[in-house]
Order: C-alpha cells, then sequence, then structure tokens
C-alpha cells in the first residue's frame, strides 16, 4: 500500500480530471449522420478485437451523456477530456459538415460547463474518417491539410467556450500499432508507410496549432504524448540498442520535432526523405502545456524480423504485472515527469493514468465494486506525482483514465480501465470504491475532506 496522501502534497489550482475517448464511449456508430471510421473497419476484420467486439454502442455516451456529466460533478472533477469524432462531425473527412454531429458535442459542452466541469478538446483520437482513408490516410501528405481544416471546423464551432485544446492522443501508440506493428487500424506493416505517417502527423499537430492560435481566442493548446520509460529487456548489446531505437519511436520523435524542432538522431536519419524545407518550423509551433500518458515501463529487445528490428520484450523476472500483463512499476512515473520536466519545459497535464484488468469486476450484493488493484496503483500512482512535484517537476493537472469502463481497442469490453462500472447489457454505471477514493482525494486537496 502507498503512503497516505495530504491535501498539501498539491499546490492550489491543480486541475483533477477524468478522460474518455470519442470511438470508445460514444456508440452510435451509424446514427444522425456519423459516417464509419478505420477503426469501425478495423473491428470487422476477424480475430483483431477480442470477442468480435465493436465500438458500434460502446457505453452508449451519444445518448447518455448528460448521466455521465453527473457522475463527474458528483466524483468532483475539475475537467473532463473528451475527444471529437472527426466523422460523426464530418463524414468523409472533408467537405460537407454534418451538423447533428456538431449539435452533439455543443450539447455536451455545454451540459458541463453548466455542471462547473472544464471541457477539454482533443481533436484526434485515433478514429479517421474511413473515406480518408480510402485516399491513403496519414501515408498521403495532403492529410496535413484536411486535419487543418477539420481543426477549423471545430475551432469556430466550439472556440467560443472551449479553450483547452489537444491537437493529438499518443502519435506514438496510433502510428506504431497501425503502421509498423499491424496491431491496430489500418493494420499496417511497412517502414516506409510509417515513417510517413510519423512526419505527416507532426505537419498535421503544426498546422492544427495555428489554426486555433488564430481561432480561439485564449486558446490553451498542447499535444499528449505516451510517456513510458524504455528499457532493455536485458543488458545484451542487440537489447540495448532496441531500447534505444525504441524509445526514439515510442517517447521521443513527436515532442522532440514539435517542442525542440527536430527528430532525434536515428528517426533523423531514417525520416530525412520525406522532410521538406520547411517543415520542421511548421511542425514546431509554441505551445502551452506538454500532455502526458503514463502506465508502465517498456521492456524493448531486438527482433530481426519486425519492421524496425526491435520489440517488446518481457519485464524483469520478479516484477509484479497486472492480469494484463503490464508491468507494475509506479516509480517509473515519477522518472517520466522528472525527465519531461528538464527535456520539453513546459507545464505538464498528466491527461491519463489508469488501471487495466480483465477481472470480473462486478457490483455485489451491496452494491459495491470492489477494484482494490486499481485503487491502490492509482495511489501509488498520484503518490509518485506528488512527490515528482516535490523534485522539481512542473506538473499541474491530473485526468484518470478513464471515467468509464468502455471498448478498450484491441482488447474489445473484457479489459476494463473505468472507476465507474459499465454493465453492457444494460449500460447501468455505477460508481466504484476507486472512483469514491478518487472523489474523496479531490475533496481533500481542496480542503473540502479532513
Amino acid at each position: 500500500m502507498a503512503t497516505p496522501l495530504s491535501t498539501s502534497d498539491f499546490p492550489d489550482g491543480f486541475l483533477w480530471g477524468t478522460s474518455t475517448s470519442a470511438f470508445q464511449v460514444e456508440g452510435a456508430a451509424t446514427e444522425d449522420g456519423r459516417a464509419p471510421s478505420i477503426w469501425d473497419s478495423f473491428c470487422r476484420l476477424k480475430g483483431r478485437v477480442d470477442n468480435g467486439d465493436t465500438g458500434d454502442v460502446a457505453c452508449d455516451h451519444y445518448h447518455r451523456y448528460a448521466e455521465d456529466v453527473a457522475l463527474m460533478r458528483d466524483i468532483g472533477v475539475d475537467a473532463y477530456r473528451f475527444s471529437i469524432s472527426w466523422p460523426r462531425v464530418q463524414p468523409r473527412g472533408r467537405g460537407v459538415v454534418n451538423e447533428a454531429g456538431l449539435d452533439f458535442y455543443d450539447r455536451l459542452i455545454d451540459r458541463l460547463l453548466a455542471a462547473g466541469i472544464e471541457p477539454w478538446a482533443c481533436l484526434y483520437h485515433w478514429d479517421l474518417p474511413q473515406a480518408l482513408q480510402d485516399l491513403g490516410g496519414w501515408a498521403n501528405r495532403d492529410s496535413a491539410g484536411w486535419y487543418a481544416d477539420y481543426a477549423v471546423l471545430c475551432a469556430r464551432r466550439f472556440g467560443d467556450r472551449v479553450t483547452r485544446w489537444a491537437t493529438f492522443n499518443e502519435f506514438s501508440v496510433f502510428t506504431l500499432f497501425g503502421y509498423a506493428l499491424g496491431w491496430g487500424a489500418p493494420s499496417v506493416s511497412d517502414r516506409g508507410e510509417h515513417l510517413k505517417v510519423i512526419h505527416h502527423t507532426n505537419l498535421a499537430h503544426g498546422a492544427g496549432v495555428d489554426v486555433l492560435r488564430d481561432l480561439v481566442p485564449g486558446a490553451s493548446i498542447g499535444a499528449v504524448h505516451s510517456v513510458q520509460p524504455c528499457r532493455p529487456a536485458d543488458p545484451a548489446p542487440e537489447n540495448i540498442e532496441a531500447a534505444a531505437l525504441f524509445d526514439e519511436l515510442w517517447n521521443l520523435c513527436f515532442p522532440d520535432a514539435q517542442i525542440l524542432g527536430h527528430y532525434p538522431p536515428r528517426i533523423a536519419r531514417a525520416i530525412e526523405p520525406y522532410v521538406q524545407a520547411g517543415d520542421m518550423a511548421r511542425i514546431c509551433r509554441p505551445l502551452d502545456w506538454f500532455g502526458m500518458n503514463h502506465y508502465a515501463p517498456l521492456f524493448a529487445q531486438a527482433e530481426p524480423g519486425a519492421v524496425w528490428g526491435c520489440g517488446f520484450g518481457a519485464p524483469p523476472e520478479g516484477m509484479p504485472r497486472t492480469d494484463i500483463g503490464w508491468p507494475l512499476q509506479p516509480s517509473a512515473f515519477h522518472e517520466a515527469l522528472i525527465h519531461a520536466t528538464a527535456r520539453y519545459r513546459l507545464p505538464i497535464y498528466v491527461t491519463e493514468n489508469g488501471y487495466g484488468t480483465k477481472a470480473p469486476e462486478a457490483p455485489d450484493a451491496q452494491g459495491i465494486v470492489m477494484d482494490r488493484e486499481r485503487l491502490d496503483y492509482l495511489q501509488a500512482c498520484i503518490g509518485e506525482m506528488a512527490r515528482a512535484l516535490k523534485d522539481g517537476a512542473d506538473v499541474r493537472g491530473y485526468f484518470v483514465w478513464s471515467l468509464l469502463d468502455n471498448f478498450e481497442w484491441g482488447g474489445g469490453y473484457g479489459t476494463r480501465f473505468g472507476i465507474v462500472h459499465v454493465d453492457f447489457e444494460t449500460q447501468r454505471r455505477t460508481l466504484k470504491e476507486s472512483a469514491k477514493w478518487y472523489s474523496a482525494l479531490i475533496g481533500g486537496a481542496r480542503g473540502q475532506g479532513s
């Protein structure tokens, strides 16, 4: 058990929130003009998602958003990070706008503001319109322009009420899994395509920052990166080199380009054929904050047959793991926060941190959902964040992942991350013990608790 947290561990004004993403919670996949995304298509590939699950219904947040906002109000969060579904507001990714889709986000934003919850909007959380993928998707350099036009649409519609914006969520994860490892949409495994996608999504990010800066008065803009310390699976020289390369692919090639103005050395050499004059200036635009998603350290090993010659290795023997196989080492969170503060010199918002399990969580006879492992993990990680603050990390806020049990990508509905239990048959929501603990923590940090 982690050391109990004190109300003095966090500065005045520290932001407490929770996160979701559109494809994982909204459902209503064919309603009100929404068109398919690449994840709708991926879900229909046999054997790619556990149990053949899809995002067609998910948590039905599209219809139940008012109930979910009320849950957040009851928990006491300051902010809600959500994503906008590109194929819901612009079904073909270009051109014709879907007013019904825009109206949904109007209703959600207005409900959040009425509840005293600050909306944090993420423009892209992996659900590219399939119509754009049919034109080459992110491997097409034109994708940066498509994204900029989409950003204009969202900024003009929601910028009068939303000032907190993230351009993308976890560039490294959706590009690696989708274009190198073949584990996610659109299921490509090609080094050249992966390099193009890295560079084009960086270009799109820069274009999006400029759009938001121009169109949203007082905009506070960042991007969300998956930051997991990367270590060799063992001391073999080839695995030390594999870890260094994997670190660039996972942790560095996006924030280094966006904030420091250059790619890390191994990626810089490989990506050079796709970089045109002036591109790095287009990518490196002024930002207001650094979004960090953190779960666990990564262990890498050489894999000669893989697209990049490296891949995931096993954690050291004896290191505890979750039942979905992720290493349990909360001290890696402290390491990540200190490193990002020193390297990027931006205020950090922890935009995701959470615990996933395949355990059959469900309300007991008294209606209690006891998720002790998640509660212990969150307490340990938030304790490490408090320690990092004392050690000089510039952390301004924390968003737990996730508000709800949801569609967990390749894990379908069998993997649960929520602090709120969702019965996917009835869509009934139940606060887990972790949600009650988080609520008490927030109240205490505000001086409302004991």
